[in-house]
């Protein structure tokens, strides 16, 4: 069985040997437009993070037998093209759960307990010169008895509501489908989420109803203490609005692991802030801790264990 993965780059240092057992792994860090349809050639298994498969290189490769999605989202394969050709398109759901959670406590914990500073205030030495027991530099807030609104109450929004009632905070949801389903936690307008949340926070991914549905207009309508977060998809909002709202002190700060365009351009307007504190960034590592990407290479390999 000929594998051959094209950017496996995008996992890191995570062991692949559960795939290698399977067969003639082939690696590659990286693969461009160019490069996909020499590499793919005779491949049987085509391992794809975030590399396009369409239908021109599906036709290039005749002994193909299964795309393996190294993620869940599967928008980076021509699905019609696949199911035509009898090729079935396997992704790997619910292995990122648990650590894309954390990573959005972690930025909304830096957010609110100002840690940045009070880290830089014992570390530069100026906590030691105060002659105080503590620093009164910053103001910061409890999550306790806060409302959560989440936008996309899917496996991850779910388990983030259900972290945020552990602190002790309220929890709404807003629908981006348009229907409830959720029988335990209370369905909002988006109108009420957006004016009445101290936390918003979305877990949705990136549709006709929800790309730019945080844009100018609706950063407006949040309370100026408000604090947003985005581990869902880039796309959802508007960053060039979202600069300008905390420039503004429309809200109080923002979170966010995803965007528009990744890598993040050099010139973004996120990346000049006025005051940098009001913004936490991570470049989209919040579905990859250790254990994530070890469940996903597990997965990886029962769906081609499946197709042998």
């Amino acid at each position: 069985m000929k594998i051959v993965f094209l950017d496996r780059a995008s996992l890191g240092d995570a062991s692949l040997k559960a795939i290698e057992q399977l067969g003639e792994l082939t690696c590659y860090d990286r693969t461009s437009p160019q490069e996909c349809i020499a590499r793919i050639a005779d491949a049987e298994v085509i391992i794809t993070n975030k590399v396009r498969i369409d239908r021109p290189e599906m036709e290039a490769a005749p002994a193909l037998k299964m795309i393996c999605i190294a993620a869940t989202g599967m928008n980076n394969v021509d699905l019609q093209a696949a199911e035509e050709r009898g090729i079935p398109v396997r992704n790997v759901a619910g292995y990122s759960t648990e650590s894309v959670v954390q990573s959005t406590f972690a930025h909304l914990l830096n957010l609110t307990a100002k840690l940045p500073y009070f880290d830089q205030r014992v570390k530069s030495g100026a906590y030691s010169q105060s002659g105080l027991f503590t620093d009164m530099g910053r103001s910061f807030r409890e999550l306790y008895g806060k409302r959560m609104g989440i936008i996309g109450l899917g496996a991850i929004g779910r388990r983030v509501a259900t972290v945020a009632e552990a602190f002790g905070m309220e929890v709404v949801y807003y629908a981006t489908s348009g229907k409830a389903h959720d029988d335990y936690f209370r369905a909002v307008s988006l109108d009420e989420l957006l004016t009445t949340s101290d936390v918003i926070s979305i877990h949705a991914p990136l549709n006709e109803r929800t790309r730019n549905l945080i844009s100018e207009e609706e950063l407006r309508r949040m309370q100026y203490h408000t604090i947003l977060l985005n581990a869902g998809r880039g796309g959802i909002i508007c960053e060039k609005a979202l600069a300008e709202a905390l420039n503004e002190g429309w809200i109080a700060g923002a979170g966010l692991d995803v965007y528009a365009q990744e890598p993040l351009p050099a010139d973004s307007p996120l990346l000049s802030i006025n005051e940098p504190e009001r913004l936490s960034l991570t470049p989209h590592t919040a579905w990859a801790s250790a254990e994530a990407r070890a469940r996903l290479v597990a997965g990886i390999a029962k769906n081609i264990e499946e197709l042998l």
